[in-house]
């Protein structure tokens, strides 16, 4: 099954299945345990919808850097609550205060200290986490149409010995709207400000706050943090 053959078989059938289809043959024939990483951001709720519809007590990890915007951490307790998840949340140990004592604001340091930033407050302790929850199936709700660099990713991936599902990679933003209109689900509060990609305080921006669209986050020097690169 790890075979770049076998994957690439899957991936051509995934095509023809639709995103609960993609979960439901992901739950019956990759090894658990599985897990649910999300950033709460903007249109969430879609993913956490699917994966709980179809295992409700899947973990579900989000990473708090401890500088994301007040709305974002309302919007987690919002759906923690209307979804029942199975909420686990991720830290870097060291404080705010004394990670900028020891490294000072690393997202004002170019792209190299932007970098840095991501590793010590969101891959490094994702995967640390991935590590001791033993998770071998990973899902994630990214699209295609987010970036160029998400636009060439598989329903079915490898990474780090683990199977990381993209189930809703396909979809556009019609389908996102239509699907969280159908079960009544809310965007993150800060959507209708103009917040299309929502991160940290720090290093995102609102449309109007931009000339282009790749400003939105890290100044225009990044698009990804490393979680799906």
């Amino acid at each position: 099954m790890n075979t770049a053959f076998s994957i690439n078989r899957l991936n051509q059938k995934m095509v023809e299945r639709d995103a609960s289809d993609r979960i439901a043959y992901s739950l019956a024939h990759f090894p658990g345990q599985f897990a649910l990483t999300s950033s709460f951001g903007a249109q969430s709720a879609v993913c956490l919808h699917l994966a709980t519809e179809l295992l409700p007590n899947i973990p579900v990890i989000v990473i708090d850097t401890g500088y994301l915007f007040p709305e974002t951490y309302q919007f987690i307790d919002q759906l923690t609550k209307r979804l029942n998840l199975n909420l686990k949340v991720i830290q870097n140990p060291t404080s705010t205060a004394w990670f900028e004592a020891r490294h000072g604001q690393l997202w004002n340091q170019g792209i190299e200290g932007i970098e840095r930033y991501n590793a010590l407050r969101k891959t490094q302790p994702l995967e640390q986490a991935l590590r001791d929850l033993n998770i071998q199936t990973w899902f994630s709700g990214i699209r295609r149409n987010q970036s160029d660099h998400r636009a060439q990713k598989h329903f079915i991936e490898i990474k780090n010995n683990r199977h990381k599902i993209h189930p809703i990679l396909d979809w556009s933003d019609r389908d996102v709207y239509h699907y969280l209109k159908k079960h009544q689900l809310p965007y993150h509060p800060l959507w209708e400000q103009g917040y299309l990609s929502i991160g940290d305080t720090h290093s995102t921006q609102s449309i109007h706050q931009v000339d282009q669209i790749e400003q939105l986050r890290f100044f225009g020097l990044k698009r990804e943090c490393g979680i799906h690169e």
